[in-house]
């Protein structure tokens, strides 16, 4: 299933006035948007998931039409179906583990009960080893128990794509290198499309079927690369 992206939008704040003109089509299973801090990245991604609405241009995926500024066509977020972490994980603070996970699954603004019921969120609760800690608050979770949880909300409603923001970023350096390994397992075994934006060559290294470059805006020609013993692109 391929990503068809073409948006143009401008934002504006008092202290800057930032132009993104990001055109790119990926059929790859993993696809990294790189670069540096202030390039877009988010609000790329931000674009893609509805949480956005571009000036102009137009988002597909395969061949559904999720965004199309001349034909008027704006499909919610919840409603496009793609599963998104937030790069600081965006946990409800007062709600426990299994709260937060059914969260993903409700269309309203009310709470879910401390004690949900429910086949998608016990296999989350299981397979990201959060059984233990399922009547505990973000406060009281490692980061790794966070990222899980979080990743467990993304994808408790069984997205058709997988979009990541900075998911290593907020992570101390030992915990980053195993978080990366056991998504990386994770992501073999659902097998849905993804998009993911970094400033973490590391990143490229494990996730980048196809690596694209935004700078200043725009998609520009990617820094020289070199493979590392297993293969992996890694920016040099």
């Amino acid at each position: 299933m391929s990503f068809d992206v073409d948006i143009h939008t401008h934002v504006r704040s008092e202290r800057r006035s930032f132009e993104l003109r990001v055109r790119f089509k990926t059929c790859a299973r993993r696809t990294v948007i790189f670069g540096p801090s202030g390039a877009g990245k988010s609000l790329t991604l931000q674009a893609i998931a509805g949480l956005l609405s571009p000036d102009r241009g137009r988002i597909m995926f395969g061949d559904d039409v999720v965004f199309d500024h001349e034909a008027r066509i704006d499909v919610p977020a919840r409603k496009r179906r793609f599963g998104y972490l937030f790069q600081d994980y965006a946990l409800f603070p007062r709600l426990n583990v299994v709260q937060n996970i059914a969260f993903g699954l409700q269309g309203g603004l009310r709470n879910p009960s401390k004690h949900v019921d429910g086949e998608a969120v016990e296999r989350w609760l299981r397979a990201f080893e959060l059984v233990e800690v399922a009547s505990q608050r973000p406060s009281e979770l490692s980061g790794g128990q966070r990222q899980r949880t979080a990743l467990a909300r993304a994808l408790v409603h069984s997205p058709r794509a997988l979009l990541l923001d900075e998911p290593f970023s907020a992570l101390d350096p030992e915990l980053r290198e195993r978080m990366r390994a056991e998504l990386d397992e994770l992501l073999q075994r659902i097998d849905i499309p993804v998009v993911m934006i970094t400033h973490d060559p590391q990143d490229i290294e494990w996730f980048g079927d196809e690596a694209l470059y935004l700078r200043d805006g725009v998609i520009a020609d990617r820094p020289a690369v070199a493979r590392t013993a297993s293969t992996r692109l890694k920016v040099v």
